[in-house]
């Protein structure tokens, strides 16, 4: 699965998705949605600019109308090579125009848009000067499930990153620990993960020891001791989708009270995954997990969320967090990863990406969830 290739997506892909973002947008009670670059664009259309700039670029999608692309006209050629393109036109502008009023021209003077979040603020406030009467919400507020719903091909390309990260767990639990710096795992961590087909690496998180009572410990050069207990939390994109898994493992022989808090982990994993089926809300995985932790007297140390969405991005909606009552539908894909954090002595986190199927859950990552021991 690792070496595995997909067919890309195609021009027809993303008029699909453009065309059911716009009537997502207008059944949510919007004029239209404004995406600026970065993963919503991706996603949409393909087109992801090679260089951050201070230019305008946007993609104006309105239900009944064709979707319509503003970029700066030195841009114009590497946004019409983008796989979305045939889906859409391209509007041009070149500087010392006015970007916002070609833009204003597109859009309903008094229409209330949904925004892409990444958008720059010069530009939101551009646009609203150009057109006082117009209002805009985040999309992660107006249409939070935007892209929380994948499809064949997209499952497809998620099972694939996770089973590189699988492949990646499995060659690090070979490598020396102990006297070895976390950064010196990290790196190995990294390498293996682009060996693995990665392209982009956006985490690998070593916390050893009383750093793994930190969920979110910076990598450092803290010397890996034996006896330690290390919390593995490693990810990134791999053919522009998303992978992130978490182990524990432990250098040498583990103490009673080790073994026993990481075996309350891998049970509230477990129960969190049961949870997971087609109308259950995103509160009753986080309330599954969270149950098994706090009856075993460790409810104060789970100090996150039981999980969040992944896809083009590592982490997007939806989230596995109490009072969200967005209900699991068939092809939404999040990490289900509870963890137990003791303040400087120890923490244990574990962590797979699920995806909800018809008659429940199907877990992306396959490696061990038993507690490994390692040199």
């Amino acid at each position: 699965m690792t070496g595995s290739t997909v067919a890309p997506f195609t021009a027809d892909d993303y008029r699909a998705r453009m065309e059911r973002a716009a009537r997502a947008a207008a059944d949510a009670g919007l004029a239209g949605l404004l995406v600026a670059p970065g993963p919503d664009l991706v996603w949409l259309t393909g087109y992801a600019p090679t260089a951050t700039t201070e230019r305008l670029t946007l993609l104006v999608l309105t239900a009944g109308q064709d979707p319509v692309l503003v970029v700066p006209t030195l841009e114009a050629p590497d946004a019409a090579k983008a796989p979305g393109a045939p889906a859409l036109s391209l509007r041009d502008w070149t500087d010392g125009k006015d970007p916002y009023a070609a833009t204003a021209a597109l859009l309903d003077a008094t229409g209330h848009f949904g925004v892409s979040d990444n958008a720059w603020a010069m530009h939101l406030l551009g646009l609203q000067k150009a057109l006082p009467g117009s209002s805009y919400a985040s999309l992660t507020e107006a249409l939070p499930m935007l892209r929380a719903v994948k499809d064949a091909v997209e499952l497809e390309l998620l099972a694939a990153a996770g089973a590189a990260a699988d492949a990646t767990y499995e060659e690090i639990r070979k490598v020396s620990f102990a006297g070895r710096r976390e950064s010196d795992v990290a790196r190995d961590l990294d390498g293996l993960l682009r060996r693995f087909g990665h392209a982009q690496v956006d985490f690998t998180i070593v916390a050893s020891g009383p750093n793994g009572a930190n969920p979110h410990h910076e990598v450092g050069d803290r010397v890996i001791e034996r006896g330690d207990m290390v919390v593995l939390d490693f990810g990134g994109l791999k053919n522009g989708y998303g992978s992130d898994t978490s182990r524990t493992v432990h250098v040498g022989e583990p103490t009673e009270e080790e073994r026993r808090v990481h075996d309350i982990v891998r049970e509230a994993q477990e129960a969190g995954f049961r949870a997971v089926r087609p109308g259950a809300a995103c509160q009753e995985v986080d309330r599954a997990a969270r149950a098994v932790i706090a009856d075993a007297g460790y409810g104060e140390y789970f100090i996150h969320r039981t999980g969040h969405g992944i896809g083009v991005t590592t982490h997007e909606p939806p989230y596995m967090i109490e009072g969200e009552e967005q209900p699991l539908v068939p092809g939404m894909c999040f990490s289900v990863e509870p963890g137990i954090y003791l303040p400087g002595r120890f923490g244990v986190r574990i962590e797979d990406i699920v995806t909800v199927t018809e008659d429940g859950g199907r877990r992306l990552n396959d490696t061990t969830r038993e507690l490994v021991i390692v040199d």
